[in-house]
């Protein structure tokens, strides 16, 4: 990354967008998306979702995962809004959120959505915690929405727990996007039945040639070799340059429903 450690930020009235990982991935896996909008004049927050990370996967297969997600994103909005150092610099009406695979469903549900988890739950199988026992009996756990995010750029989602019915209070305008071929859960006829059943209808891309991972950054060297799936690709997709087109789009979106950044000086 091409970046400088805690350099002065300049400017007024800043909009702010939060970035979610995937399963098992970490606050580096959207680098390249989070240096543009830098670049251009955003605020930008990558968290880790704690016991969902690369280095620490103690929580991946737990149901309370999926619970969580929403509330670390509206823990993270509260943070920088209020005890953040240069939370004054930030625009309160211009909140934005980007989201991959569970990213994705974390930020479905941060801007209204309500998934169905049902009582026969394969995660909460022989289980019987708090969280598990309210699925067990046909409730649905309380669940962070968070009005503050304005604009939504949600990719690849994992939308297993989603019915027609989870998204009449989802009312910002998003930006999705799907692969051709899917990967870890993810189907595209799964992210086609999101794109339907949002009350208003999407900025909707399918990506010709891709795989679910090919939404990570392009990966060094060694990374390629010890995570081939993470890193391959079919043949005859390039993934840097599929990444300066979407990258260029999600800034263009956020552009346009949260609006321009002042200049950087």
């Amino acid at each position: 990354m091409s970046v400088s450690m805690n350099c002065p930020l300049a400017g007024e009235k800043r909009p702010l967008i939060v970035i979610s990982h995937g399963r098992t991935g970490s606050f580096l896996g959207h680098r390249d998306t989070a240096e543009v909008l830098a670049d251009a004049g955003f605020i930008v927050v990558a968290i880790n979702h704690p016991g969902d990370t690369s280095l620490d996967q103690s929580r991946t297969r737990e149901f309370s995962v999926f619970v969580e997600r929403p509330a670390d994103i509206k823990r993270a909005v509260d943070y920088m809004l209020g005890s953040w150092p240069d939370a004054a610099r930030i625009d309160a009406e211009r909140v934005g959120f980007f989201g991959f695979s569970r990213g994705g469903y974390t930020g479905l549900v941060a801007i209204g959505a309500n998934p169905q988890f049902g009582k026969r739950l394969r995660l909460c199988e022989g289980k019987s915690d708090p969280l598990c026992a309210q699925v067990h009996k046909g409730e649905l756990p309380e669940l962070s929405h968070d009005p503050r995010i304005k604009a939504a750029v949600i990719v690849d989602p994992l939308s297993v727990f989603f019915t027609a019915g989870s998204f009449k209070n989802v009312r910002v305008p998003v930006q999705l996007w799907g692969s051709e071929r899917g990967g870890d859960g993810v189907t595209p006829a799964s992210v086609a039945d999101i794109a339907g059943w949002l009350p208003t209808k999407p900025d909707f891309h399918v990506v010709p040639g891709s795989q679910h991972f090919s939404f990570l950054p392009p990966c060094p060297a060694e990374l390629a070799q010890s995570a081939g799936e993470l890193c391959s690709d079919q043949p005859g997709f390039d993934r840097a340059a599929f990444h300066a087109e979407f990258n260029a789009s999600v800034l263009a979106f956020f552009k346009v429903q949260l609006g321009q950044p002042p200049e950087i000086r």
